[in-house]
């Protein structure tokens, strides 16, 4: 095929359906997207999850932090025919010192489990993007396979009806009403089938994108911000994909947590201060002994851990092994990366050529259909001609279809691989979503039971 039109030709296909005229107020992909992204419930359950582990670092930095507590008990008591009230109240308060570095250890490894999370929603946020962009295309897909099924069944009620009038003057046969009436009720059985599939498509539309999908835009595929090569797009993928950059803050994490285990073997100072009130009341046979009596104290605790049964050095060891185990995930996710760009790649090519050996095939079987219905009608050709060539002409308009729906889901495929499927990339007219704003609004926080929102 000359370069000119092997080049030209798959992009004048895919871009025939957009240049198409359509309703004003159809909804355009980038549309349904920015409404999946506020929408959809799978994400903001996720981002949900992104502000359950923030507060993980507030928690860790409780440890080096003071604890103060009220006590207080009232007794009444009788020994010997006498009442006796007793009653006892303070304040102590433990100040932490030095705990091994297990506090620091563990504030870093919560901020990089924040860090994580965050990757992992910017993930979640590209494939909930991907999932409702094929869900677009899934429903434009089916509608018109739906659309080409009932123009089948159109086509063969009148096969019907011109088969049974050619019986009727005896040019044709009881064979030929046969053949085109076995041919209507399979085409009606695939019109059914057709329509509930487009409904799926509907429902799952509806799951991503929060509303029922009304009329469709057809949408070009992404080459805007596509790489120049695959090499290129494995490259760019391996570098800054989310999924990626998530496992590798879960390996500093694991890291510091090695830390903090050992930190348990080490030695641990608190300083300690109570202030407290004891009061007795009985009767006036033993006055010395009633009043109130008032305390205080300070000091400081030691403890020197020698041996905990073994406890301490299985979880250090553990803590290892969950470091060694984050470390063979940063390879898998890599190997899951560079796998799914070069499938949406080679998916890709192969569907831009698909698309223009497909529209070709209808065009022939277009034109084959008019001859074979031309030749039937003087005789030359029989009824089960005409079936089998409209059977051919509605298999390749099905293909087309399904051709141009796989170069749009594709592209955006190849962009989410590369972990640039984002608001910002895609130009959506949407809020993005900021997870730092409530992590900074938590992270050092002493006290309070409301959430930033207000909760």
């Amino acid at each position: 095929m000359p370069f000119l039109r092997r080049c030209l030709l798959p992009v004048l296909a895919v871009s025939a359906l957009v240049l198409a005229p359509v309703p004003a107020s159809a909804e355009t992909i980038e549309g349904a997207l920015a409404k999946a992204y506020q929408n959809n419930s799978s994400l903001n359950a996720a981002r949900a999850g992104v502000r359950v582990t923030d507060e993980d670092v507030a928690i860790a930095k409780s440890g080096m932090r003071p604890r103060i507590s009220a006590t207080g008990s009232l007794q009444l008591r009788s020994a010997g025919g006498t009442e006796i009230r007793t009653g006892e109240f303070g304040i102590s308060l433990e100040q932490p010192i030095f705990d091994g570095f297990q506090t620091r250890n563990n504030v870093r490894a919560a901020e990089a489990q924040v860090r994580a999370a965050s990757e992992s929603l910017r993930n979640e946020e590209l494939n909930t993007l991907f999932d409702a962009a094929s869900a677009y295309m899934d429903v434009i897909r089916d509608r018109q396979i739906s659309t080409f099924r009932a123009r089948n069944l159109e086509f063969l009620e009148e096969q019907v009806r011109s088969a049974r009038s050619r019986f009727d003057v005896g040019e044709g046969t009881r064979t030929d009403v046969a053949q085109a009436e076995a041919s209507r009720q399979a085409a009606l059985a695939q019109l059914s089938a057709a329509r509930a599939q487009a409904a799926s498509s509907a429902a799952t539309y509806r799951e991503l994108v929060g509303e029922e999908p009304g009329t469709l835009k057809t949408p070009s595929p992404l080459t805007g911000i596509m790489p120049a090569s695959l090499e290129q797009a494995v490259g760019m993928a391996l570098a800054q994909h989310p999924a990626i950059v998530a496992r590798q803050h879960q390996v500093d994490a694991a890291a510091f947590a090695v830390k903090a285990r050992e930190g348990g073997l080490l030695p641990q100072l608190s300083a300690t201060g109570n202030v407290g009130t004891s009061y007795s009341d009985s009767s006036p046979t033993r006055p010395t002994q009633d009043g109130t009596t008032n305390s205080a104290s300070i000091g400081l605790s030691l403890t020197v851990p020698i041996y905990q049964g073994g406890e301490n050095s299985a979880r250090v060891r553990q803590s290892k092994e969950s470091l060694g185990q984050a470390r063979i995930n940063v390879d898998v996710t890599r190997d899951t990366v560079r796998r799914a760009i070069t499938a949406a790649w080679t998916e890709y090519q192969a569907a831009i050529e698909s698309v223009s050996a497909n529209r070709e095939t209808v065009e022939a079987a277009q034109l084959a259909l008019n001859g074979v219905i031309e030749e039937r009608d003087v005789g030359q050709r029989t009824t089960l001609d005409v079936l089998d060539q409209q059977a051919d002409l509605i298999n390749a308009q099905i293909n087309l279809v399904e051709a141009q729906r796989n170069v749009v889901v594709a592209s955006y495929a190849i962009v989410s691989a590369m972990g640039q499927l984002s608001p910002s990339r895609l130009g959506l007219q949407v809020a993005t979503y900021r997870p730092e704003e409530h992590y900074n609004a938590v992270k050092d926080k002493w006290y309070g039971l409301r959430t930033p929102d207000g909760r």
